[in-house]
């Protein structure tokens, strides 16, 4: 909609939103969520997905309702807005800008860089790097940092033409390359399916170096995971969709809706699909970063560019989108003026976050991302209303 108001176009919109959600979560956390829950944990992951789409749907349509203007001319939306303009409670949407800021360092950034590095560490010597793995971790943070600077100073704009770019990409290389493992050992693949749906319902034994799972173990992590990694009730997208050109906020909620989609029910899928088949899960003493290195691995090299360049692209993607987040949240607590300091300590923190981990610092801004959910789906539950009456407005125009 070229006449319409917004800052970037819907497909930006998505885009962004996209790329702040796939992230180290669609590789990482499928592999955490077989180890604790079991093959059936990627059905309860999947389902999650399903159900998020609705979601997602209706954090977007409130985002774009309830956004306004602010005084540079920018779109300003979000379940904070929403909270103070729909329902006239603004402690609450401070409450979730300050955990939305704070979870952001965390999941968004620091826990990124920091995973990409790791990750490059590991696979040095294919490659072909011998430096010290100091070096390595000052090389790659600043070049992170770098190429985060270049792309996070120029805003929303800037953020939304790059990710129009690369999220499409990202995910059309690692899924297609999740297809090529899965048609190698395609003969797995029914046997496969009927263990992640047996697991799901019935628990999964003790397997080789596997302790087992029960029914409630694979619903709990499939559960959390997918959460985790498709961000439905969590309020972060809504945010990007709020800045989308549209007259009709529903429109863009049927856009945003499909970023969980590709999430969850494709990326979150096919890794499960690529794990569970490789057999390695039952490994004993594994943890999930070794389960990604020997599943992938199946392909031998081309399998671990896809793994790299997969987790590369992710988490370069998910630092910008998360950036996004996190200046608008600090915006509307302190205003305008604030918002270039922040984005500079979100460029610094990548550096950070590649040469130092504190796993207490992971462990309080999980906190802080979960604390995120509860006023942003408390707001989805009592404007549950508007959102069917704008559904049943814009289907009865556009039957």
């Amino acid at each position: 909609e070229p006449g319409a108001p917004g800052d970037v176009s819907q497909f930006g919109a998505l885009m962004t939103a996209l790329a702040a959600t796939i992230g180290t979560g669609n590789i990482y956390g499928v592999a955490g969520a077989v180890l604790l829950g079991g093959p059936g944990a990627v059905l309860w992951m999947w389902l999650t997905g399903v159900f998020g789409i609705a979601t997602k749907y209706s954090e977007a349509l409130l985002a774009v309702k309830y956004r306004f203007i602010n005084s540079r001319g920018e779109m300003s939306g979000g379940p904070m807005i929403v909270l103070e303009r729909a329902l006239n409670a603004r402690w609450a949407g401070i409450l979730f800008a300050i955990f939305t800021s704070v979870a952001a360092f965390g999941i968004g950034n620091m826990a990124q860089s920091n995973a990409i590095v790791e990750m490059v560490v590991v696979k040095k010597a294919i490659l072909g790097l011998s430096q010290p793995d100091t070096s390595i971790r000052v090389g790659l943070g600043l070049l992170l940092t770098l190429a985060t600077g270049a792309v996070i100073l120029g805003g929303i704009r800037s953020i939304a033409r790059f990710c129009g770019f690369i999220v499409p990409f990202m995910a059309f290389f690692y899924i297609a390359g999740c297809i090529i493992i899965l048609l190698s050992v395609w003969d797995r693949i029914p046997a496969t399916i009927s263990l992640i749906f047996t697991s799901a319902f019935a628990g999964q034994a003790a397997f080789g170096g596997f302790v087992g799972a029960g029914i409630a173990e694979a619903v709990r992590y499939g559960i959390a995971r997918g959460l985790f990694s498709n961000e439905s009730g969590l309020g972060s997208a809504p945010i990007a969709a709020a800045a989308a050109r549209t007259s009709d906020p529903v429109r863009q909620a049927l856009v945003s809706g499909t970023g969980t989609f590709w999430d969850t029910v494709v990326v979150c899928a096919l890794t499960g699909l690529v794990i569970v088949s490789s057999g390695d899960w039952a490994t004993p003493d594994i943890n999930k970063a070794k389960l990604c290195d020997l599943a992938f691995q199946h392909l031998g090299f081309f399998g671990d560019i896809i793994l790299i360049g997969g987790l590369l692209t992710f988490v370069f993607s998910t630092i910008l989108g998360w950036g996004y987040y996190g200046e608008k949240s600090v915006e509307y607590l302190l205003g305008i003026r604030a918002v270039l300091p922040y984005r500079l300590l979100w460029v610094v923190a990548v550096f950070i976050g590649a040469i130092w981990k504190s796993d207490a610092v992971w462990n309080f801004c999980d906190i802080m991302n979960g604390l995120m959910a509860l006023p942003n789906l408390a707001a989805l539950l009592l404007l549950s209303g508007v959102i069917a009456a704008e559904t049943r407005r814009y289907f009865s125009q556009h039957p």
